[in-house]
């Protein structure tokens, strides 16, 4: 077989049946063999590869299994490194391949010559230049070994021209598995019991590592059995049903308010899969100065990285939680379960208060409608900014893997891309939670959308500014709005859509976003709707980067009186 040959056999053989990408000159080989694979693998062929990579990074995400996109050279390979960024930073398995020009033109400028490997060495796993075709089988089997094992994250195989021409043998292989992963050491275990025994107010702080991990059955059960109540972060959103009694919602500096404030009063805070990243922390010098911290997780770089912690315990998640499970004991904290019934009650009537001051089109009534129209199935994904943070801390989640959302990188344009790759992989219907100056970065997957007639509901808050940055000039800067204002641009998103062909509606009321919330969830294809939202709604609660939770803000300062 030639190297591109052998490529699409090993991506089939590793159970790769859908893969993202673009085409160009150091790639046609991948893309005739591809062609000539008939149905065994299906390729998406998007607008931009950024869009092919956050794609790639959904279908991930939602699925499970390890994410494949395929660019050209130079400005092709170039163009992922945003989509590769946002998986390294979030933990996303992905197989990135690039094409690169034959080995006797690499190092002379050639034209589209970029050294891909150089560029992306700091944003992946591992990454690799294939010069052998007999290696390349290899090569690729061990990427998709790294991509999935441990801390799971994206790898680059780089392929000049030559090697996907060039011919030998082709051995089949079974797929790959991820390596073992190491057992946590008996007295680790014994440290974080002894810890959580005598704890009075306990409180698990879970992460996207749980949700990788599919620990949301274990971690109920621990939470009952030791009487501690469970946050999360961005990240971590969805591994529990917010119908759980015992989960609180998000934590951190957009999070909800009863759950920043039991991890603020926690007396022991237990870390799964999570990196206590300064989103969730604020100023670590007053992060839990009350607590003690056990941390579980795969990546020993994660320990004491961000956070000093009592007790660090690395290797299987799975298995480390079930061990020290079975060694606590069973308690019941009644203080603690009504100190927390308090802070629910505190947040009820914070938000009972904001809600009678809010207009017609407050986000959170928007995002409650969306809640009525959806079902436990539908993907939620969003972009970046405060509809981000309100699609956070409303949104009904009740299955795993169902909230996609760039936590680490924080990549604007990422929704679009995401919600497409994780309907092609699940089957599912996604609904994207935008504003108009995230969706202004990558709308041309519109164009994929109406292609591929993704279910897929588009649900832009459009206030005219880029939110997030104007609510922090708000806030601290004065009300200096530098370069925040998108007015001026007049883009009609409504057009824009249909130009696309998709459908497209434009809502200035809470009864024409419902009515047109009921016509995109049963509409075929991809229906953009246009919310008008006011660009002064800030999200709240919140604390600045560098305070704690103590100087949270639960009310708009420009309140009379506040």
């Amino acid at each position: 077989m030639t190297g591109a040959e052998i490529l699409i056999q090993t991506l089939i053989e590793q159970g790769a049946t859908t893969v993202f990408g673009y085409p160009g000159g150091n790639v046609v080989d991948i893309y005739d063999a591809l062609y000539r694979s008939g149905e065994s693998i299906r390729h998406i062929l998007t607008a931009h590869e950024q869009g092919a990579a956050h794609a790639a990074d959904g279908f991930a995400r939602a699925t499970g299994k390890t994410g494949v996109v395929i660019a050209t050279s130079g400005p092709g390979a170039t163009n992922l490194v945003t989509g590769i960024a946002t998986a390294m930073l979030d933990s996303v398995p992905m197989v990135a391949i690039t094409g690169n020009v034959p080995t006797d033109m690499i190092g002379r400028d050639s034209f589209q010559e970029i050294n891909i490997t150089g560029v992306t060495m700091p944003i992946t796993k591992h990454n690799y230049f294939v010069s052998d075709v007999r290696e390349l089988a290899d090569t690729l089997r061990e990427a998709f070994q790294l991509a999935k094992s441990g801390r799971p994250g994206p790898v680059l195989v780089d392929i000049p021209k030559d090697v996907q021409v060039a011919q030998c043998d082709y051995v089949p292989a079974p797929p790959v598995q991820p390596y073992a992963q190491r057992k946590a050491k008996q007295h680790y275990i014994d440290a974080a019991v002894k810890l959580i025994n005598k704890a009075k107010k306990p409180y698990l702080y879970i992460g996207g590592g749980a949700n990788r991990s599919e620990l949301s059955e274990p971690i109920m059960a621990f939470a009952e059995k030791i009487g501690a109540y469970i946050g999360c972060s961005l990240m971590g959103l969805s591994v529990f049903p917010n119908s759980y009694e015992r989960f609180l919602g998000m934590e951190g500096m957009h999070g909800k308010y009863a759950s920043s404030v039991a991890n603020h009063r926690a007396d022991l805070i237990i870390g799964i899969g999570v990196r206590f990243s300064d989103r969730a922390t604020g100023n670590v010098a007053k992060y839990a100065t009350g607590a003690s911290i056990i941390q579980l997780d795969t990546d020993l770089a994660e320990i004491n990285k961000n956070v000093r912690v009592d007790v660090g315990i690395i290797g299987d998640i799975a298995d480390a939680l079930e061990r020290i499970a079975a060694k606590c004991r069973k308690k019941s904290l009644p203080q603690w379960s009504k100190e927390i019934a308090a802070l629910r009650q505190e947040q009820a009537e914070m938000e009972a208060a904001a809600d009678a001051l809010s207009g017609d089109m407050a986000p959170k009534k928007l995002i409650e409608a969306i809640n009525r129209r959806k079902t436990a199935d539908t993907l939620i994904a969003t972009d970046v900014g405060q509809h981000q943070m309100w699609a956070a801390q409303y949104i009904d989640l009740e299955k795993p893997k169902h909230f996609l959302s760039s936590g680490g990188l924080g990549t604007m344009g990422y929704g679009l891309g995401a919600a497409i790759g994780a309907a092609v992989g699940t089957g599912e219907r996604a609904v994207l939670i935008t504003g108009d100056g995230s969706f202004g970065m990558n709308l041309t997957e519109l164009a994929t959308a109406v292609t591929y007639r993704i279910p897929l509901v588009i649900v832009i808050f459009n206030n005219g500014v880029l939110g997030m940055v104007r609510q922090w000039q708000t806030l601290f800067f004065g009300s200096r709005y530098a370069q925040t204002s998108l007015e001026q641009r007049q883009t009609d998103f409504v057009k824009v859509a249909e130009a696309f062909g998709a459908q497209a509606g434009r809502a200035t009321t809470q009864a024409a976003f419902d009515a047109l919330l009921q016509k995109a969830m049963a509409a075929e294809g991809p229906f953009v709707i246009e919310a008008a939202v006011d660009k002064d709604e800030i999200v709240l609660p919140m604390f600045a980067a560098d305070s704690s939770v103590d100087e949270i803000i639960t009310k708009d300062p420009r309140e009379k009186g506040e």
